[in-house]
């Protein structure tokens, strides 16, 4: 009981002079990010409406042929040099679907090398991938099979180290994969017509779709996620200013562009992100299918799945302090670009959007429970995030009912906050 008290004391002493304007200015910023949240939201809605209403496909936007072998002259030669990167780690689920799908792509035997960058610390593990690439190269598949003796740099390092063997220079292009996706086998001939017709495309990304995504509630969760960031964000990103974050996996990147970059670099957890940025800094241009899909698995563990969001969610931040200034300077891009990149891509989506959800709805919104003279507005804890949450719901409509349930939850808290705000006056 004594140290009820001592805790009732130190909350009377602090509350008034402390606690009430802290937490009174940190529910105003937080109402100002949810309002530009919710401004970025509509406004992507909005533009993938008017690409639909006029028809804006890459098709359309960009040159595009289907390759032709039929000219006895050129043979093969018609097709580009293309390298197939995947790299793994201690891959034992998955890694004879990855590789067996790489293998199975439609491309001419002479014009691909697969490369599998086995960075894995189980020497079992190494040993069933080596057997399983000499499998494949025995069926005369063009694979080799690579190691390293250090992790320096992680997946960045190892796809650097790739790049620097000597049969890497024949290629013009190249495609990486990881360990758990499966590209269908038309999957090089219905990407590379863009990047051969259109010499200012440095980049193809395909869509993820996901094999477990009904395994568990938090993969149904993941899938709606990334649904809206494939089928809104990436869409907006390709379609009106040609740039978009690299997703890592399922993309084709000239290796001319990749170099002028400057290559894979290790100094962010968002080696994909940065590769991006610093490739649209040059003048390259990016394109998004939606069409062209590519079958991946999603974090079925919380585990997994917390390591995955702490690397997306902290990685752009430091990239952006790395790279604003550079951004503000850069010459080759327009000033409506960079726009574009320094507030909607950075601030507000990978910044606002992740400071928002763990702040205000998990600390500032409950602790105002305790100081019942600080009011939140209804629309700022109800109409906007459920506004969100059906924009969010628009790439997965089947799971919209999740969403709903949901929405209901957050009503349903918010309302009995409400209800306990006057139990809080024991404590002023």
């Amino acid at each position: 009981m004594e140290a009820a008290e001592q805790i009732a004391v130190v909350w009377k002493q602090v509350r008034g002079p402390v606690i009430v304007p802290l937490l009174r200015a940190s529910v105003m910023v937080c109402l100002a990010m949810c309002v530009i949240l919710f401004v970025e939201k509509v406004y992507m809605a909005v533009v993938i409406v008017a690409m639909r209403l006029i028809g804006r496909r890459p098709e359309r936007q960009w040159r595009w042929e289907p390759l032709r072998d039929d000219d006895p002259e050129l043979g093969n030669a018609a097709y580009p040099m293309v390298l197939v990167q995947i790299p793994m780690y201690n891959e034992r689920e998955v890694y004879k679907k990855s590789i067996g799908a790489a293998c199975g792509l439609s491309w001419p035997s002479d014009r691909i090398v697969i490369q599998v960058l086995d960075d894995s610390t189980d020497p079992a593990i190494k040993e069933l991938v080596q057997v399983e690439c000499q499998r494949w190269a025995n069926k005369g598949v063009n694979i080799k099979y690579e190691i390293r003796d250090n992790r320096r740099g992680y997946k960045a390092g190892a796809l650097k180290e790739g790049m620097k063997h000597g049969y890497v220079k024949d290629c013009d292009f190249v495609v990486i994969f990881d360990a758990d996706f499966q590209p269908e086998p038309d999957y090089l001939s219905r990407a590379m017509p863009f990047l051969i017709h259109n010499p200012e495309i440095a980049l193809i990304q395909a869509r993820w779709v996901f094999v477990n995504a009904n395994e568990c509630l938090m993969t149904r969760m993941q899938e709606m996620s990334l649904d809206y960031h494939f089928k809104v964000e990436q869409e907006v990103g390709s379609s009106a200013y040609a740039f978009f974050g690299f997703n890592g996996t399922a993309g084709v990147w000239r290796i001319s562009a990749l170099n002028e970059a400057g290559g894979w670099k290790d100094r962010t957890t968002v080696e994909d992100m940065d590769l991006a940025v610093r490739a649209s800094l040059k003048g390259w241009k990016f394109v998004y299918l939606g069409d062209l899909r590519v079958k991946s698995e999603l974090p079925s563990t919380f585990k997994a799945f917390r390591y995955q969001q702490h690397r997306w969610s902290c990685g752009p931040a430091n990239l952006f302090r790395k790279m604003l200034m550079e951004i503000v300077k850069n010459q080759k891009v327009t000033l409506w670009k960079k726009i574009y990149v320094i507030y909607n891509f950075f601030f507000v989506r990978k910044i606002i959007g992740h400071i928002l959800t763990s702040v205000f709805y998990c600390l500032v919104i409950p602790a105002t429970v305790f100081v019942p003279e600080i009011e939140i507005p209804r629309w700022g804890y109800f109409y906007i995030p459920t506004i969100i949450t059906l924009l969010n719901a628009v790439g997965t409509p089947r799971c919209l009912f999740t969403w709903l349930s949901f929405g209901y939850c957050l009503r349903m808290s918010c309302h009995c906050i409400e209800q306990r705000r006057p139990s809080a006056v024991y404590w002023s």
